[in-house]
């Protein structure tokens, strides 16, 4: 629906309209593709007779004749964890003084510094360092794109342009496992350097790409540079609505940040655990931990090997498979956030619908005989698939567009960053401890791991429906208003703001108009849900 300042009707733009924009956002938004591409690709050496070679040993007893050592298995996906968490953590710092375009800059620089570091040695403790470095480089390419095109987007479309986060993970994934699928072939160490070859791509095409996006407008304001601030949103809407409708957008901004500065305790980054903070940083941290909480990175990292252990078939052709549907449902995610459903619905039920697929797992490893085990691996592979698709429908959809935008403005890289470096936490919690629960030398759960995740999921789906209130269609200067109003769930949706009329009275008294004055009637309207490219 059209928003309202005062009697100005303000045009909900389509998709199209914004091309300029949605170009700009899918460009940063490539920044999240090297997580989900490095991750697949790291976990699938796992399986590669060439690779175990080099950093396994001979098992007799394993089905591809080599062994790894579990604390060589955890760490090697554990510290890259562990690097994007110590530089997330420090995504204030950085995002406060020098802005988002340099801290992506930055983190392709680290990143092709860690993948040098991988290519050219064979020592453990050398690799160890390059995954570190790799993490490093990673922390601050998602935290920072998912920072920038929330600042950017249109309030109407901000969900469809991050849900670009959710689209070029799962991109990423399959162009890692598909790598590794005919790198496998080899059984020379060439089958992992060359993979390791390809992750040079995303940082250099968009090392290159960032140079002509222009910075964040909410940054520039904030950094005391208006004119540049102005100019950089003229850049990104001018093509999509009036002037007079990029006037007010831009009034908006600016009377959130004089608002924002007003009733600000300090400039200390311990405000976002202070007073109506409190509340937007723990739905925050909600938001961002859900990914690990529904099991998703066990399922990315682990997937392959976990289907080889567990006698599944081709377990690379299976991982494609489900990349696949990660990327189909992300397109259905795209549709339903934007046209169908509000964040908290997707939340809750995408979280109940993971919950009863990782149950599926869960029940499969419960019955599991020798007698069954083909029905098993069935039941598997079937329960895997639904969890992807309810996964990327909706938390995977939700997450980066609720966590960056229930935040305060001026707070915003201290608490997406910590919120950032508080999923990385878990992930690595995840990774490091996910084979102890599924190496035969291990505990040896099996599929019954699923269990865990199932639990998780249904814990996730409560809080969500209880605390996280509807954020679909307010720009981030309307929702300082309502978390500072302390507005509750239940009445969010219908709360009036005021913010938006005193941008409109600002914009009228700067074009010389009378204060209180009506303008007329505007009827631009929103193009229907057909239209929508």
């Amino acid at each position: 629906m059209p928003s309202k300042r005062n009697d100005v009707v303000i045009p909900e733009t389509s998709v199209r309209a914004n091309w300029k924009c949605m170009v700009f956002t899918c460009i940063v938004a490539v920044a999240n593709m090297q997580y989900g591409f490095d991750t697949a690709i790291v976990g699938g050496f796992q399986a590669m007779p060439g690779f175990l070679k080099v950093f396994g040993f001979p098992d007799k007893t394993a089905r591809i004749g080599y062994g790894i050592d579990p604390t060589f298995q955890q760490l090697i996906s554990s510290l890259m964890t562990l690097g994007s968490f110590v530089s997330s953590l420090t995504a204030g710092v950085f995002g406060w003084y020098f802005g988002r375009k340099p801290a992506l800059w930055l983190g392709c620089l680290v990143n092709v510094v860690g993948l040098t570091v991988q290519i050219a040695t064979t020592n453990k403790g050398v690799i160890y360092l390059g995954r570190f470095l790799l993490g490093l480089s990673n922390g601050f390419l998602v935290t920072f794109s998912n920072i920038y095109i929330s600042e950017v987007s249109p309030a109407h479309l901000r969900g469809v342009m991050l849900v670009f986060f959710t689209f070029w993970v799962n991109f990423g994934s399959l162009m890692g496992s598909i790598i590794n699928y005919f790198a496998a072939k080899m059984l020379t160490k060439t089958c992992y350097i060359m993979p390791l070859g390809t992750l040079f791509i995303v940082p250099v095409v968009l090392a290159i790409a960032i140079i002509f996006v222009p910075e964040s407008p909410r940054w520039l304001l904030y950094a005391n540079k208006q004119e540049e601030g102005k100019k950089a949103l003229q850049i990104l809407r001018v093509e999509s609505t009036d002037q007079e409708y990029i006037d007010i957008e831009w009034a908006e901004m600016v009377r959130g940040m004089e608002e924002e500065k007003h009733l600000a305790r300090s400039s200390d980054w311990k405000d976002m655990y202070r007073g109506t903070n409190l509340r937007r940083t723990i739905l925050c941290y909600a938001a961002m931990s859900s990914h690990a909480a529904s099991g998703i990175w066990f399922a990315i990292a682990y997937g392959t090997y976990f289907m080889q252990i567990a006698g599944v078939t081709q377990p690379f052709l299976y991982t494609i498979m489900n990349l696949c549907i990660g990327i189909f449902s992300t397109l259905v995610g795209m549709y339903v956030i934007r046209d169908m459903f509000g964040r908290r619905f997707l939340f809750w039920g995408s979280s109940v619908g993971c919950g009863l697929s990782m149950a599926i797992i869960g029940i499969g490893g419960a019955v599991k005989t020798s007698q069954n085990s083909k029905d098993v691996g069935k039941a598997l592979i079937a329960g895997v698939a639904i969890f992807t698709f309810f996964y990327n429908v909706g938390i995977g959809t939700v997450s980066y567009p609720v966590g960056t935008e229930v935040v305060s403005t001026r707070l915003r890289t201290w608490t997406v960053g910590t919120a950032i470096s508080l999923g990385y936490v878990l992930a690595w919690f995840v990774s490091f401890f996910t084979p102890y629960f599924i190496n035969p030398k291990k505990l040896n759960w099996g599929v019954k791991y699923g269990w865990i995740w199932a639990g998780s999921n249904f814990i996730c789906a409560l809080f969500f429906y209880l605390f996280l209130p509807e954020t679909k269609g307010r720009t981030l200067e309307e929702l300082d208003e309502l978390f500072e109003n302390r507005v509750s769930v239940k009445d969010f949706p219908k709360y009036c703001t005021k913010i938006g009329a005193e941008a409109v009275h600002d914009v009228q008294v700067t074009m010389g108009r009378v204060p209180g004055e009506k303008e007329p009637v505007v009827n631009h309207v929103e193009k229907t849900s057909d239209e929508v490219a």
